[in-house]
Order: C-alpha cells, then structure tokens, then sequence
C-alpha cells in the first residue's frame, strides 16, 4: 500500500512498533485512553500499514454477543444464517476493532473470550461451527478509562487476555503538527489551539466529564480554515462541545478570551 494510501498518525512513542509485534505474534490488544485521543485513528493507520482489512464495531447498550457473533434471519419463508462483524473478520482474517467495548450488553465480552487466549476460536453456537482464527486476524478493543466504574468496566478474566497500551493526548510539539496537518491553518493559529487546550486541561475546579482533546482542536481548526473567526471557532468547536453548563461555559470562554483574544 502506498504511504499516501495510509490514513495519517503521528506516533506518540512506539505504540505502532507495539501494535505491530502483538499483530505478528497473534495477541489481542486493548487500548486505553481519553475520548478524541487518537485511538480510532491509531487503528485505522496500523491496519493500512500492515495491509489487512478492518471491521469497525461502535459498541453501545443494546450490542449483543448475537449483534457481533451473527444471527439467522427469516426471507423467502426460510432461515438464513448471517455472520456478525466479528464472524466476518475471523473468517477474512480481518482486524477487528470494538470501540469503547465496555459500552456493550456483558454477555458481549465472554463471547470474546476464547478468540483473546490462546484457543483464538469464535464458537457459533446456533450453527454448531467452530471457526479458527487465521494468523492474520487481530482482535482489538479499546476503552475510556475516566468513564470506568463498577457498572462500566472490564473484568479481570477480560482484561488479562490482552496485551495492553495506554494512550493519552500527544504532548505539545506532535499535537500542533496534527492540527496543521489536519487543517491546514497557520502555524501560529495551530499553536494558539495547542495553546489553549494545554490551559483547558489544566483547569481541575469545573466538573467535566471530558477535557477539550485533540480531536476538538482539530474541528476548531477546520472551522478557522473555512473563515470563522478563531474565538468563534473555540466557542463552537470546544467550549460548546464539552459543558452544557452556562457557568462553565462561561469560564471556559474567559480562558479562551485571555489566550485568542475576542476577535475584536
């Protein structure tokens, strides 16, 4: 595949050296990190780079083992099995990717099981198959750790299976070349976003659930780069993006007027 073809990462240390060995020794590996992060995109590019298709699941509250595994479904007054994602990427020897897995129904996660240890079979109980996974398939989930609690969490007996990398923000200098990279802007437009997000993540006194993250600063970018004013674009792309709280906003918007100014 060509290096244009390849969806852009900047490395943050030597996860993509990782990645690549856990593929080759055919472990699975769970990712860990703040939302917007970079951990979809991370997949995305290790996947072109090392040729193989990728099947991505969002998981949520209503996935099933059966919304992953597969399920018959009734047509032309018969029965017909259909594989589910993850079926279709053991089968292809595919990489399979579950977004924010602790999201899903809990039956989900033991459905995993016997894919993540050393069997790497997916049992399909309705149709009594047994497939095996290919050397080529990988298994990789990933979740938010500032979302885990005792409801919304991995058991040990899930979390052990895999290999694991933490993820975090990029520090400064790799954060301002991915906004310039993904919109174009100035340099100092960029490193005034850079900027701004390191003030933003440092504020501990307001309750939010999430920090601005790499991925906000990316749309505030493209937002600057079409014509909006850059107040505007941290007001709409950020501030609005992270509290529905008037309070809160307004603070956010005061740290924004001290370091971008208002426009004037």
């Amino acid at each position: 595949m060509t290096e244009s073809a390849v969806p852009f990462y900047a490395p943050q240390g030597d996860e993509c050296v990782l990645f690549e060995h856990t593929w080759k020794k055919q472990l699975p590996l769970l990712i860990k990190g703040p939302t917007g992060c970079g951990k979809t995109r991370f997949v995305e590019h290790m996947a072109a780079r090392l040729g193989r298709p990728l099947i991505t699941v969002s998981c949520h509250d209503d996935l099933s083992a059966s919304d992953l595994v597969g399920r018959f479904l009734i047509g032309d007054g018969s029965t017909v099995w259909s594989d589910g994602p993850l079926a279709r990427a053991v089968r292809s020897g595919a990489i399979c990717y579950l977004d924010e897995v602790v999201e899903a129904r809990k039956d989900t996660t033991v459905v995993l099981h016997p894919l993540a240890d050393d069997r790497r079979v997916l049992p399909i109980e309705r149709t009594g198959e047994q497939l095996v996974a290919p050397p080529e398939f990988m298994l990789v989930i990933s979740y938010n750790p500032g979302y885990q609690n005792l409801l919304k969490g991995l058991k040990p007996s899930t979390r052990q299976r895999f290999v694991a990398l933490s993820m975090g923000y990029p520090d400064a200098a790799v954060e301002l070349g991915i906004v310039q990279r993904e919109t174009g802007i100035t340099e100092a437009q960029a490193q005034q976003l850079v900027q701004l997000a390191k003030a933003l993540r440092n504020l501990t006194e307001y309750d939010l659930e999430e920090t601005v993250s790499t991925r906000l600063l990316v749309s505030a970018g493209r937002l600057i780069a079409s014509g909006v004013a850059l107040p505007g674009a941290c007001r709409a792309a950020i501030i609005d993006a992270l509290t529905d709280d008037a309070p809160t906003a307004m603070a956010l918007a005061e740290v924004v007027r001290a370091l971008v100014g208002d426009g004037r």
